[in-house]
């Protein structure tokens, strides 16, 4: 049986009328089913730590609570593959369309509206996997601790264990992660909801020019964190950042900070795809150190 007829009986509980496979990404598997007239998303993966795709689907569930900006709907998900199937997660079909200019400035508005959902703390009652990395979760009231002890330290620690460390890119490290007070000190930081890892790939345009978010690895943090990433790599237009500054203005300082919140993704990076992203952690650490 087709894995996404195994899927479709499990979660449906009948064989799908079509079936089609689609891009998926790096780590997982992905298909379209159609049952009665209406598609859905299937993201799958045959060997899945604990709780893999519950964390993405809780996390959905968490955005869509907030009423900002649209996710795709939870049908379905499963970490317990058996003989037919693995693991799977069932999300509503949303076709993408061509935005027109003024879905820029809607997208800016939408995550201004987001990152003012806040929490006590900071972090989140789950445990992730950064693209199949441990990503710890527990909650703290500093956002230089938590930035410190539950984003950098564990990549600088995976790191030697991969031996991405030379010595003077962990002396340097270092000094940033005993100096991380002091280099986010003014920041005044509040628990804000985040997508968590929003790139340009983490996004689409729907319908009338509704900006969709997917992917992520939601918990509250820092805001600049998230905008900072959406600069590391491209993807978002001008007019985002104006709706967003307008909407809701980052504090000042917010370029000096920028590159440190990149580096834990520069970090992710290195340890996930190798040395071609060591001279980018060092380009930050010099800024610093």
């Amino acid at each position: 049986m087709n894995v996404l007829e195994a899927i479709a009986r499990d979660a449906f509980g009948r064989s799908p009328d079509r079936v089609q496979s689609v891009r998926g990404g790096d780590i997982n598997q992905a298909g379209r089913i159609e049952i009665g007239g209406v598609r859905y998303f299937v993201k799958f993966k045959a060997d899945t730590p604990p709780r893999f795709f519950e964390t993405e689907a809780l996390g959905l569930k968490l955005l869509h609570s907030a009423g900002a900006i649209r996710v795709p709907q939870v049908i379905h998900y499963t970490d317990q593959p058996d003989g037919e199937r693995p693991a799977y997660l069932v999300l509503e079909w949303i076709d993408e369309v061509q935005p027109s200019r003024a879905f820029a400035a809607k997208f800016g508005q939408a995550l201004a509206t987001l990152h003012r959902h806040t929490a006590p703390t900071f972090g989140i009652d789950l445990d992730h996997l950064v693209d199949g990395l441990p990503q710890p979760e527990p909650h703290a009231t500093s956002w230089p601790a938590y930035y410190r002890d539950r984003r950098i330290v564990p990549q600088v620690e995976r790191a030697r264990q991969l031996g991405r460390l030379p010595a003077r890119r962990e002396t340097a490290l270092r000094k940033i992660i005993e100096r991380m007070d002091e280099l986010l000190a003014g920041l005044n930081s509040v628990p804000s909801l985040l997508h968590g890892d929003l790139w340009g790939g983490n996004y689409l345009c729907a319908a009338g020019d509704e900006p969709v978010l997917y992917d992520p690895h939601t918990y509250y943090g820092e805001r600049e964190a998230e905008i900072a990433f959406t600069e590391l790599f491209g993807g978002f237009a001008p007019d985002f950042y104006r709706a967003y500054q307008d909407a809701y203005p980052l504090d000042e300082g917010y370029e000096y900070r920028r590159p440190l919140h990149q580096l834990y993704h520069l970090l992710v990076h290195l340890n996930l795809f190798g040395e071609g992203y060591g001279a980018s952690v060092d380009a930050v650490c010099r800024r610093y150190v």
